[in-house]
């Protein structure tokens, strides 16, 4: 990964060519994924490479290939680093632009470590889904980015409301979720599957999940000429973004005799897609694949809408719906106003090439400031190691997070305690602690 090329015959001996390079370095299969379709989208005349940091989340060689598929990276070898070899890489081939595309604890680990580098790359992270509203940690795991990239107006708005509020230097680049550009390619001359998008923690209630199971097994019986997939992401101890509790696979196993119409399945979701006659969900991203591939939704809504479901933000976008509504097959359009300010806006609104080659300029002309925290590590060195030891994992260790470990998850435990009394208390008597 070089910053300069070699100059043709014709640009004369002293010409050379500028190319902007830059890296992706993600952790889990849905970052992978999200990052690789980034990737795809840099300006022309970009070059770029994609890295897997080691965390106890990597995926499998099986969650690559799929996370992949219908990208320039497809079929090509990944490479597995360690932070220290990942800070190695980028110290030797400097590249213009890293784009850490992992989840919050490890991507503040990360950024840390880069933002300290001289003649820093521009350091740009971002969320490989829905995430609205903002929430304090986004903001504070991300806080030494350059730039957060966003995939809607809400997005924008909710963000850069919060952070101003938290006090912490927020640029916002608005991006169409990358893979949404090609959802819409390819179709299956049959189309016979209800897809059900699998969330590890979406439901998370074990009887919530068991309902799930409920509703999907009775449509399969009442239409049996559909499959009903239950679409995994994750077989056979494989890990993901999120650890799933109760993994649908063994509730199926669990509940014996089912219609032989409900299956469970992989792969990448572009390709049941393309199969489909409707997608079902709670909360699921995949929503926004199915509404840009023209597939009908149906957005589980008997648990409620709150922020643990991840569901507020498809209120009033007429996806929503009950049980009857489901077994009817009674699956809606989404509301043209709420497409346009979530996640399905025009393209000519995005403006995060802007911000990208404005960065990359600046460090180019100038350099760019080491950005701070948005909150101060207090404790120092032992903070640091505590956090890196956390985020990572054994792939982290080292003598002193060790020692961090051991001193601070007692602590941390008790702090948790503490929080949950608070919160506790203040439901009980509102009104003898307000003050």
């Amino acid at each position: 990964m070089t910053g300069t090329v070699a100059p043709s015959p014709a640009d004369g001996p002293a010409a050379t060519v500028r190319r902007t390079t830059a890296m992706v370095v993600a952790d889990t299969d849905s970052y992978v994924k999200w990052g690789a379709a980034v990737l795809d989208g840099l300006p022309g005349g970009w070059t770029a490479d994609l890295v897997v940091l080691l965390s106890e989340n990597a995926p499998s060689e099986a969650q690559l290939a799929t996370a992949l598929a219908g990208t320039s990276r497809a079929g090509r070898r990944v490479r597995m680093l360690r932070l220290p070899d990942l800070v190695a890489v980028v110290t030797e081939h400097t590249p213009d632009l890293v784009l850490v595309a992992t989840r919050g604890p490890v991507a503040r680990v990360v950024l840390h470590a880069l933002s300290r580098l001289e003649r820093r790359p521009v350091l740009v992270s971002g969320f490989p889904g829905i995430s609205w509203p903002a929430t304090r940690q986004a903001i504070d795991y991300r806080a030494q980015a350059d730039l957060v990239l966003l995939h809607s107006h809400r997005e924008v708005e909710s963000f850069s409301q919060m952070a101003e509020e938290r006090g912490v230097e927020f640029r916002a680049g608005l991006l169409t979720l990358p893979f949404l550009r090609t959802a819409a390619s390819g179709s299956s001359e049959v189309r016979n599957e209800v897809v059900f998008a699998v969330q590890s923690i979406v439901p998370k209630a074990l009887e919530d999940r068991r309902a799930v199971l409920d509703m999907l097994a009775e449509y399969a019986q009442r239409h049996p000429r559909h499959r009903v997939v239950l679409k995994v992401r994750a077989v056979g101890g494989e890990r993901q973004t999120h650890d799933e509790p109760h993994p649908y696979t063994e509730l199926l196993v669990e509940r014996g005799e089912s219609p032989a119409n409900l299956v469970v399945e992989g792969g990448p979701m572009a390709e049941h897609l393309q199969r489909a006659v409707a997608l079902v969900t709670v909360s699921s991203t995949a929503i926004l694949e199915a509404l840009a591939a023209g597939v009908p939704v149906h957005a589980i809504g008997d648990f409620g809408v709150t922020k643990r479901l991840i569901n507020p933000v498809f209120e009033h976008s007429g996806l929503m719906g009950d049980r009857r509504r489901l077994l009817a097959g009674d699956f809606r359009p989404v509301d043209p106003e709420w497409a346009r300010l979530n996640y399905l806006h025009p393209s000519e609104d995005n403006d995060w090439h802007e911000h990208l080659e404005a960065l990359v300029e600046q460090r180019r002309r100038e350099g760019l400031p080491l950005r701070p925290r948005a909150v101060p590590a207090l404790g120092g060195a032992l903070r640091l190691a505590w956090e890196r030891q956390r985020a990572l994992g054994r792939h982290g260790s080292t003598p002193l997070g060790i020692v961090a470990l051991a001193v601070g998850y007692p602590l941390y435990r008790a702090a948790k305690l503490r929080q949950r009394i608070s919160r506790r208390l203040r439901r009980e008597r509102p009104d003898e602690l307000a003050v």
